[in-house]
């Protein structure tokens, strides 16, 4: 498959804050490539500067072929995009504001038209066209964003933070209709995510960010792979001293040892009976066990097993990093 976006050493700077931080990747035609990673590593960012609303500070981005900076009308001219922050105008009914978008892009009557009864099919809003939009729930609202975004023929469409401040089922009906609108338009769908079972489910690849770089890139399922084939999470009550951890990596079925907080992560294979020996180990050697768990690797584990944080860890001192640099600023 061609790529259709390719990007090199995308950098943003803005003052003394380094925003996105010399990052390189390609999207093929046709995928659904997710960027996650927590609020503040740099998703958003990125996202602006490949739509051109932002002018890197240096470094390339190739959409279709045609440069960011360089080419930014035919550029946009082969992309869609929404936005985190909700652009619809209210006091319009869904098909007015797909008109109004439409007409934007100097389509046609008989074009406008014909795509608007196209993506009211996609998204599942026919019998909501007509109703303004202040009047249905943000589900529906969020369903017309998207569907303007597939409303222009675009080549790619960026979707920032889609289903930001969805309950579960609201997330996992877009999810849906998003998969289905990229299957039956072929398009290629840009997605930012901080929510780790939205990037698992929807997408194709998914590269992770953190502190402004890419900190890794692949299939999911290649992605959880590399963490392990179980993973069993364990505290103890004093292993501070380290001679538990010391005891765990001896064992020759413990791949990998990463120490989270109070517990310890163990990367394992043929977990069949590990927990039961682990207390038998820690129970031998005069340590208490005050939690165990065994699960399968998520995204949320190779975000760990990369970054050696936490999601809302991560969430947490990014922000008050963005806080000390804006003060120093002023």
């Amino acid at each position: 498959m061609e790529d259709v976006i390719e990007v090199n050493e995308l950098t943003k700077v803005f003052g003394n804050f380094v925003a996105v931080d010399h990052i390189s990747f390609m999207v093929k035609k046709g995928e659904i490539f997710g960027l996650l990673g927590p609020n503040g590593a740099g998703k958003s960012t990125t996202i602006k500067m490949l739509t051109t609303l932002l002018r890197p500070t240096s470094g390339s981005a190739k959409i279709c072929g045609y440069d960011v900076v360089k080419e930014r009308d035919k550029v946009r001219r082969c992309i869609g995009i929404v936005f985190q922050d909700r652009s619809v105008d209210r006091r319009l009914t869904g098909k007015q504001n797909l008109d109004f978008h439409a007409r934007m892009y100097s389509m046609s009557k008989e074009e406008r038209e014909k795509k608007i009864d196209e993506v009211l099919d996609l998204l599942e809003l026919k019998g909501k066209e007509n109703v303004p939009l202040s009047e249905v729930p943000d589900g529906v609202r969020r369903r017309f964003e998207v569907a303007r975004g597939f409303m222009t023929y675009p080549e790619v469409v960026f979707l920032d933070e889609p289903t930001i401040g969805f309950d579960i089922k609201a997330r996992m009906d877009l999810w849906d209709q998003i998969k289905k609108a990229k299957e039956k338009e072929g398009t290629t769908v840009v997605l930012t995510t901080h929510f780790i079972d939205e990037a698992d489910y929807l997408c194709d690849r998914v590269m992770i960010m953190d502190q402004s770089k890419i900190v890794a890139l692949d299939m999911p399922e290649n992605l959880k792979a590399a963490v392990g084939t179980d993973l069993i999470s364990i505290e103890v009550a004093n292993h501070n001293n380290g001679s538990f951890i010391e005891l765990v990596k001896r064992l020759e079925w413990v791949k990998n040892v990463e120490e989270c907080g109070n517990s310890l992560l163990l990367s394992v294979e043929g977990h069949d009976g590990r927990v039961p020996e682990l207390i038998d180990l820690a129970d031998q050697n005069g340590f208490k066990v005050v939690s165990i768990d065994e699960h399968k690797p998520s995204l949320e584990d190779v975000f760990m097993h990369f970054t050696g944080r936490t999601m809302r860890d991560a969430e947490g001192s990014d922000r008050a990093t963005r806080t000390r640099t804006t003060r120093r600023r002023r």
